[in-house]
């Protein structure tokens, strides 16, 4: 099944240089949808840039989830690295506040690897040069009869026992019916998960390692390591 959208680029539409907005703990997949409140200074400026051109921001994550990348920092310090993988996100909605800040939707399009970082632009917000070689499947929403298929019934069974362990309603009967892209993207998107088991789920190669590992992570995230006892 293809369910590529009539604003969805094809691979040749998209853009060698990106804006990249760094935001720790935020995951975007292809054909996601990322809601973000913008209001610092260089954002806006980053968010009125795009909408003037291709309407498509980079959501990277810092590689340290304790890295600043704020104006007081960034005048001390170096910006905080970046992991090397992201996901482009189309701009599919947004509104301004009568408190000048913007509320938008990302749309995930392909995921990218950064080539190589370019000088701030005149915003003060990163650009990044762009390699979607490795995901140019991204832009194919297809699943063939050889792919492998996701265990809901163990899925199902995870995410269950996640909400029960943080006393949470199970959202199963929501979003049951979607296809298998759909539901893991929902859920992997959705829950509270470690920058890092993000950054994982984001660089997983298919649908199903990436529902298998998202499935892992649940079932873990109900057994925590326990704390090393004192001398020990």
């Amino acid at each position: 099944m293809n369910i590529c959208g009539p604003f969805d680029p094809d691979f040749s539409e998209l853009p060698a240089t990106l804006p990249v907005f760094p935001l720790s703990g935020a995951l975007l997949l292809p054909r996601g949808h990322l809601p973000l409140n913008i209001f610092e200074p260089r954002y806006l400026n980053m968010t009125i840039d795009a909408l003037g051109r291709n309407r498509m921001i980079g959501m990277v994550q810092p590689r340290h989830s304790d890295s600043a990348d704020d104006n007081m920092s960034a005048a001390k310090a170096p910006p905080p690295e970046l992991f090397k993988t992201g996901c482009v996100g189309r701009i599919s909605a947004f509104s301004e506040t009568d408190d000048g800040r913007f509320l938008i939707t990302l749309t995930g399009v392909c995921r990218f690897d950064i080539s190589r970082e370019l000088p701030l632009s005149e915003g003060g917000y990163r650009l990044v040069e762009c390699d979607y070689s490795r995901w140019r499947g991204d832009l194919n929403n297809s699943i063939s009869a050889k792919d492998q298929p996701l265990n809901r019934t163990r899925l199902q069974s995870a995410l269950d026992a996640y909400f029960a362990h943080h006393s949470l309603r199970s959202c199963w009967d929501t979003i049951s019916d979607t296809d298998d892209e759909m539901l893991v993207t929902a859920i992997a998107m959705g829950c509270q998960l470690d920058p890092l088991e993000k950054q994982a789920l984001l660089e997983c190669p298919s649908l199903y390692d990436r529902g298998d590992m998202l499935t892992t992570l649940l079932e873990m995230a109900c057994h925590p390591q326990p704390s090393k006892a004192a001398g020990n």
